[in-house]
């Protein structure tokens, strides 16, 4: 989870150039205006950044953690599989995002449907036969130590 963490750390710079890059470009002056279109927007560009670095085998919090993601085999991800698997990543935070829509909470109330399920989903993975992430067995991928060898 520390790796997780910092990893949203590192997303919001990410998040920030691609929306102030959207702004200016839109010339959208309020930022409710273009809402919608700057969330498929954002869609794309974390997918993007996920798809290729996933790619390659880490993000830059992947390498601080020294994890490695991998698909079953133990090969690197083609960036089908890592899109594949970005797309499934969103099960963490898409079923409570359409509840809290679908029920019109607000505030404190989406805060915790949100974080309820992510406590809930994070603990089903101690039921998946392997212990991994169910995003990562629905993509075919896997998460693998990455230490750097002993001399």
């Amino acid at each position: 989870m520390a790796c997780w963490l910092y990893e949203g750390m590192l997303l919001f710079g990410v998040t920030f150039i691609a929306g102030y890059l959207f702004g200016t470009l839109s010339q959208t002056k309020n930022a409710l205006d273009n809402r919608h279109a700057l969330q498929g927007f954002l869609f794309v560009v974390l997918g993007i950044y996920f798809g290729w670095l996933w790619s390659r085998g880490q993000t830059l919090a992947m390498k601080t953690w020294h994890i490695r993601v991998v698909d079953r085999h133990g090969q690197r991800l083609t960036q089908g599989r890592a899109l594949l698997r970005y797309v499934w990543s969103w099960l963490w935070v898409l079923p409570p995002l359409l509840a809290s829509w679908w029920f019109n909470l607000r505030g404190t109330e989406a805060v915790v449907i949100t974080m309820g399920w992510v406590a809930i989903w994070a603990v089903m993975s101690r039921f998946h036969p392997r212990q991994q992430f169910w995003h990562d067995a629905l993509a075919g991928t896997q998460l693998v130590s990455a230490l750097p060898p002993k001399l």
